[in-house]
C-alpha cells in the first residue's frame, strides 16, 4: 500500500511540474542548440536568446548582403554545428567586416610521363 501511495505522489508531482514547464526542448531546435552551447546554464541561455533576437531584428531591418551573413554564420559556427548567437550578433553589426577575396583556381597537375606510358597513350 505504501508503494502505491508513493508512486501516486511521484506521478502527481511530475504531471504538475511538466505542465508548467512548457514543451520539452527536444521539440524546439533553437532552445536545444542554445542549451548545448551554454551547457544549460540559465544566465548564459538568456544572454544567447537576447543576442539571437537582436541579431534577427538587425537582419530584418538592415537586410545585409548575403556574403556578410554567410561569413558571420561560418564565424559563429566554429564549434561545429552549434551556433553562438552572441558571436553572430557582434559579427553582423561589425562595420569593418569586408568580403573575403575570391579563392584562386588551382591549376591542374601534370601527370608524370611514366603514368601516360603505362596507360598506353
Amino acid at each position: 500500500m505504501r508503494w502505491k501511495l508513493a508512486a501516486a505522489t511521484v506521478l502527481a508531482l511530475s504531471a504538475t511540474g511538466s505542465a508548467d514547464a512548457g514543451p520539452a526542448p527536444l521539440y524546439d531546435p533553437v532552445i536545444l542548440n542554445i542549451g548545448f552551447v551554454c551547457r544549460w546554464n540559465a544566465h548564459c541561455m538568456d544572454k544567447q536568446k537576447d543576442a539571437m533576437n537582436r541579431a534577427l531584428k538587425f537582419v530584418r531591418k538592415k537586410d545585409p548582403p548575403n556574403w556578410r551573413i554567410q561569413r558571420c554564420n561560418k564565424n559563429a559556427g566554429k564549434r561545429g554545428s552549434r551556433i553562438d548567437w552572441i558571436g553572430f550578433d557582434n559579427c553582423i553589426r561589425n562595420v569593418s567586416l569586408a568580403p573575403l577575396p575570391p579563392r584562386p583556381i588551382p591549376k591542374p597537375r601534370k601527370r608524370p610521363s611514366s603514368f601516360i606510358a603505362e596507360r598506353g597513350h
